[in-house]
């Protein structure tokens, strides 16, 4: 994979938890809200973001279609005291889609599909679950988003998208992207091929 070079930092923002987050369940398509923890999530990015860029107001806002990104998205917006709405919406920044396996636990997954479970575990990075996509085809969807920023961006979306972006900015080998935890609340700070949590 070659390499993406942001022309400008690119602060990426997972959404704040939800109750599927809680209970480890797989979210992948589905449009699952914030839970109290997530909303508070969401505020204290905006503080994180608020000490990292005083001039947040001039930059860019990208948010996922899905609810969970865009009530995080508003709820940053509104603590900063930015003009509602006032973001864009991308489809291509959806959360990677795991098929059949949505709503179900790894736990679940590892008993009933035990054969398909170890395979993923062997290649994380190109294992396509039933009905779902692979890391790697969700990168080839986002490389297009990050191929078209022109300044600094301030992304929400989601966990999967996080590790597609580190590897496609060279930050971290394919392989390893796939197993990078991608922390709620915080904000994964992207400039060249360095990538740094705040």
């Amino acid at each position: 994979m070659v390499p993406i070079t942001l022309p400008q930092r690119l602060i990426l923002i997972r959404h704040g938890e939800t109750e599927w987050n809680r209970e480890g369940r797989l979210q992948g398509a589905q449009d699952v809200p914030l839970n109290a923890l997530g909303r508070t999530q969401a505020a204290e990015a905006a503080e994180r973001l608020k000490a990292l860029a005083p001039d947040f107001a001039a930059f860019d806002y990208i948010a996922s279609p899905m609810e969970r990104a865009r009530e995080t998205m508003d709820i940053l917006r509104g603590q900063l005291q930015l003009r509602p709405g006032a973001y864009r919406i991308d489809e291509r920044l959806r959360e990677l889609t795991f098929g059949e396996w949505e709503g179900f636990t790894w736990r679940e997954i590892r008993k009933s599909e035990r054969e398909q479970a170890q395979m993923r575990e062997r290649d994380k990075w190109g294992f396509v679950p039933p009905g779902g996509e692979s890391y790697r085809m969700l990168a080839e969807r986002i490389r297009p988003v990050l191929e078209e920023l022109r300044r600094e961006t301030v992304i929400v979306s989601h966990g999967g998208i996080a590790r597609a972006v580190l590897a496609l900015v060279g930050a971290v080998s394919p392989q390893k992207a796939a197993l990078v935890d991608i922390w709620q609340g915080k904000i994964l700070v992207v400039s060249g091929n360095q990538a740094d949590w705040l």
